[in-house]
């Protein structure tokens, strides 16, 4: 059940970002159900590919972990994408704080369900915390260079660094009850959505010209 939770949580907030951002970009309607799609499974779809689950079977330790047998998320992120575009637009201001709330609660619904599939294959530590970053953070890279934006886990404000927290968490089995894992939910949303708000941010270098600016 917390699989399954986990799932439609991460998968409704991503479709909801990656929709946001479609719109902020005037994208047509196909653009936002692309965009959408591409956020909401593109990370579990390339972390597949690197832990070794094959597209289309079913693990049967973890259920629904195969990209073509998850067509009811499928359904729902449509719907929810379908929702947010109806939505008028005086009833969701401001955009960039919506979708910064939605990226945050997909950031850490798929870091966490991530991190799980791979404990669940007996992967080692380093393998899990992989997962959960390619799983919080891999659709966001992937909707941010299809709308021409720099990705926010390459930048300065920390992003990735919660999906680690979240892998490190689950694979020292810190969190493993169902109260444990909704709880690492909350908190990393929570400091993900703080990092953003009050602009936390990562040692950085630059060199040649922009260091020079700075």
């Amino acid at each position: 059940m917390t699989w399954e939770v986990l799932s439609i949580i991460g998968t409704i907030a991503f479709a909801i970002s990656g929709a946001i951002v479609a719109m902020e970009e005037e994208y047509d309607l196909l653009g936002v159900y692309i965009l959408g799609i591409v956020t909401a499974f593109g990370g579990g779809a390339v972390r597949n590919l690197l832990i070794g689950v094959p597209v289309s079977a079913l693990w049967e330790q973890v259920p629904v972990s195969a990209l073509w047998e998850q067509q009811p998320l499928f359904l729902v992120a449509l719907a929810a994408m379908t929702v947010v575009y109806l939505f008028p637009k005086q009833m969701l201001p401001p955009w960039k704080r919506w979708g910064n709330f939605f990226d945050a609660l997909g950031l850490s619904a798929f870091a966490i369900q991530g991190a799980l599939h791979a404990v669940n294959m007996g992967h080692p530590l380093s393998a899990v915390i992989v997962a959960a970053v390619l799983t919080g953070s891999g659709g966001g890279m992937i909707r941010d260079v299809l709308a021409g934006r720099k990705p926010l886990v390459l930048r300065a404000e920390i992003y990735a660094a919660w999906a680690i927290l979240a892998g490190l968490a689950v694979g020292l089995k810190w969190a493993e009850s169902p109260m444990e894992l909704y709880v690492l939910l909350i908190v990393v949303a929570a400091l993900r959505i703080l990092s953003y708000t009050y602009g936390w941010k990562l040692p950085r270098r630059a060199v040649g010209e922009k260091a020079g600016e700075q």
